[in-house]
C-alpha cells in the first residue's frame, strides 16, 4: 500500500510575503507533510478588474476591495516562485504549485514541477486542461462544483492532450470556506474514483481534522488541507485553514489511519497472540467430580486460562465419563 501523499495548502496564506512563505515551508515539512502547495498566478490573467468577491472573501476581509484588488496584493513575483521551489529542495519536501492562467503554466512548467494540479475552477477550461495535459505529467484534478459530466469531460481533454488517465488522481471536494459538514459528501470520492476507473483523493475545507482523516479510511490516496501561520492574519483563507499544531496532527492520524486499515486479512495479530491463552477459556470442574461421574452442564463450566479443552468441544465432553477424579476449577482432559 503506498503512503497517502499529503499536500499542505500553503496556497496564498503567505499574504505576498516571501519570508512568510518560507516560514510556512518550514511548518509543512516539520508536520510531515510530503508537499507544500502554492497558488501561481497573474491577477490580470485570472480575472476582470471589477470582479465581485466571493460571499466567504467578503466575510473574512471585507468589502473595501473588489476580488481583484485583494488577489493583486497576495500575488508573488516569478523570481519569487524560484526562490521557493529552491527552499523546498533545501528543505527535502515537494515544491508544488497550482496555476490559474496559461503564462502562470509556463512558469512553473520552466521550474520543473513534478505534479500538476489544476484547481476546481479551471475543470471547464479546454485551453487549461489541454496545456498541462500535453506534458505528460501526473496530474491531481480538483473536482469542487463539478458533476460527473464535467469530471468526465476534463478527464478525456487531459487523456487526449497527452497524459493517461493512470496518471491522474481526482480530488473530491466543496468549494466552500468552510464546508459545511452536510455537505462534505465523502462518499462522492469512492464512487467517482470507481466510475473512472482512477486513484482518488480528498482535498478539505472543512473545520478540523475529522474528515481528511475520515477520507484516507474511504481510500483517499491524497489528502490537501488548507495551512496557515495564524488563523487571524488578514486574507481570505486564513480562517478556513489548520495552524501548525493542527496540521501535525492531522498528519499523524492520517499515517495511524492508513497503517490501521491493513491488509484485510482476518487473523490473530501479533500482538495479541499472547492474550490468547489468558482471555479464552477451557472446560473445568464446577463442583468436586469422582471417577466414573458423566459430565454434564450442572458438573462443568468454562473459565480462564485456555490450557484445557476448548468450550466449543462442550457437546462432546457432555455425558462422557469422567475417568478420574477433578477438584473445583480443575481443566478436564480427555
Amino acid at each position: 500500500m503506498k503512503k497517502v501523499y499529503i499536500i499542505a495548502e500553503a496556497g496564498v496564506n503567505h499574504n505576498g510575503s516571501i519570508e512568510i512563505a518560507k516560514r510556512l515551508i518550514d511548518v509543512a515539512k516539520e508536520s510531515g507533510a510530503d508537499a507544500v502547495k502554492f497558488q501561481t498566478f497573474k491577477a490580470d490573467k485570472l480575472l476582470n478588474t471589477n470582479t465581485d468577491k466571493a460571499a466567504y472573501q467578503k466575510i473574512s476581509t471585507g468589502t473595501k476591495e473588489n476580488q481583484f484588488e485583494m488577489i493583486k496584493n497576495l500575488e508573488l513575483s516569478r523570481e519569487a516562485f524560484y526562490i521557493l521551489a529552491r527552499y523546498c529542495e533545501k528543505k527535502k519536501i515537494e515544491f508544488l504549485s497550482t496555476a490559474f492562467d496559461l503564462e502562470s503554466i509556463d512558469l512553473l512548467n520552466n521550474i520543473g514541477v513534478r505534479i500538476w494540479k489544476i484547481p476546481s475552477g479551471e475543470i471547464t477550461n479546454l485551453p487549461f486542461l489541454r496545456k498541462i495535459g500535453s506534458f505528460n505529467k501526473p496530474i491531481i484534478l480538483s473536482t469542487g462544483m463539478a458533476c460527473l459530466a464535467d469530471v468526465e469531460s476534463a478527464l478525456l481533454a487531459l487523456e487526449e492532450s497527452g497524459t493517461p488517465r493512470k496518471k491522474i488522481t481526482i480530488l473530491h471536494c466543496t468549494t466552500e470556506y468552510p464546508t459545511p459538514f452536510n455537505e462534505v459528501n465523502l462518499n462522492a470520492m469512492v464512487i467517482m474514483g470507481k466510475a473512472f476507473g482512477v486513484d482518488f483523493g480528498y482535498s478539505d475545507h472543512t473545520p478540523g481534522i475529522a474528515i481528511p482523516i475520515a477520507a484516507t479510511a474511504l481510500g483517499a490516496v491524497l489528502i490537501e488541507k488548507h495551512f496557515t501561520l495564524d488563523k487571524k492574519m488578514e486574507g481570505p483563507d486564513h480562517r478556513a485553514s489548520l495552524e501548525p499544531k493542527e496540521l501535525k496532527e492531522m498528519v499523524s492520524g492520517i499515517r495511524a489511519v492508513q497503517v490501521s486499515l491493513g491488509d484485510g486479512i482476518k487473523r490473530p495479530m501479533k500482538s495479541e497472540l499472547q492474550n490468547r491463552v489468558v482471555v479464552r477459556k477451557s472446560i473445568v470442574a464446577a463442583r468436586k467430580i469422582n471417577t466414573g461421574e458423566k459430565f454434564s452442564i450442572n458438573n462443568l463450566t468454562a473459565k480462564r486460562p485456555a490450557t484445557g479443552i476448548s468450550p466449543m468441544e462442550w457437546d462432546r465432553v457432555i455425558g462422557r465419563e469422567a475417568s478420574r477424579e477433578y477438584d473445583e476449577g480443575e481443566a478436564i482432559e480427555w
